[in-house]
């Protein structure tokens, strides 16, 4: 996942409810003072598991829409495209694309998360670039390319103008968003309940970011929501990622897998993709 740094446009209207509504989500400085670990990260193994899924398997509207704008370089040039992946992590939206490009860019300020791209990468014989850094603040070392793609990262961007350009201003045809239809911690809102009487927000939500967009002047947003399959941790590392992600301490985690046991069960979630035209070849 990645962060932006910088300036941008002041943020108004969508831009600043966007900041505003993440600023919400903040757990209390006593929560993790008590608990004595950060809620936050995210375990490499999660991201791996989700890329080899969709290696092995691509699928997806946002794969999809990546691949008729590589389909369509090739098209125009002859050539495969190439594609910049921000906030790669193991490679789930960037790998599948494989047989359509000549080069992968893959950004992340985990060096984990880009070792496991650098594996998979590797494995399926694809030539590949790694960035080591928070977007946009290393946009310039990443380079422009075909198709930008940035899966399930913007949650953790408060300050999302900045990002969104640079995202812009990156791709030649076209930027591919994913992300969940609803903050991807929302699902854990009745157990902040349970375990600690806290109410947690319900914004913002993915298609806040048409608003954000067009204040950007991004007019022409395509926007689609479908389900994605859900790729989870197995029980014991879940329930121990969810004790964390509460604040409670390990000896809690019997009480988290009994309350999981309580929640339905899924097989996919709520998604969407945004896709836009980039400026990078203007």
């Amino acid at each position: 996942m990645t962060r932006p740094v910088g300036g941008g446009p002041a943020a108004t209207g969508a831009l600043a409810q966007w900041g505003a509504d993440l600023a919400a989500w903040a757990v209390p400085d006593e929560l993790v003072a008590a608990a004595g670990r950060s809620p936050w990260g995210h375990p490499v193994q999660r991201f791996a598991h989700r890329a080899d899924a969709d290696i092995a398997d691509p699928g997806g509207i946002s794969f999809v829409r990546a691949r008729q704008a590589l389909e369509q370089v090739l098209a125009r040039s002859g050539r495969r495209g190439s594609v910049l992946d921000v906030g790669a992590g193991a490679g789930a939206a960037c790998l599948p694309l494989g047989p359509w490009v000549d080069q992968i860019v893959a950004v992340d300020r985990s060096e984990q998360m880009l070792a496991a791209f650098a594996q998979r990468a590797q494995a399926g014989g694809l030539p590949y670039r790694t960035v080591h850094g928070s977007w946009p603040a290393v946009a310039a070392v990443a380079g422009a390319a075909d198709v930008v793609v940035c899966h399930h990262v913007l949650y953790d961007v408060p300050d999302v103008a900045p990002f969104l350009l640079a995202l812009t201003a990156a791709a030649r045809v076209a930027v591919v968003v994913e992300l969940t239809a609803t903050h991807p911690m929302s699902w854990l809102n009745p157990l902040w309940l349970q375990f600690h009487d806290l109410p947690r927000p319900e914004r913002p939500v993915a298609t806040d970011l048409t608003g954000v967009l067009h204040e950007l002047g991004v007019a022409a947003v395509t926007v689609q929501a479908w389900q994605a399959p859900e790729h989870d941790l197995p029980d014991p590392e879940r329930v121990a990622l969810v004790t964390r992600r509460l604040c409670l301490p390990v000896g809690r985690e019997p009480d988290v897998a009994a309350a999981l046991a309580g929640l339905p069960a899924v097989d996919s979630r709520p998604v969407v993709t945004l896709s836009w035209s980039g400026t990078a070849g203007l």
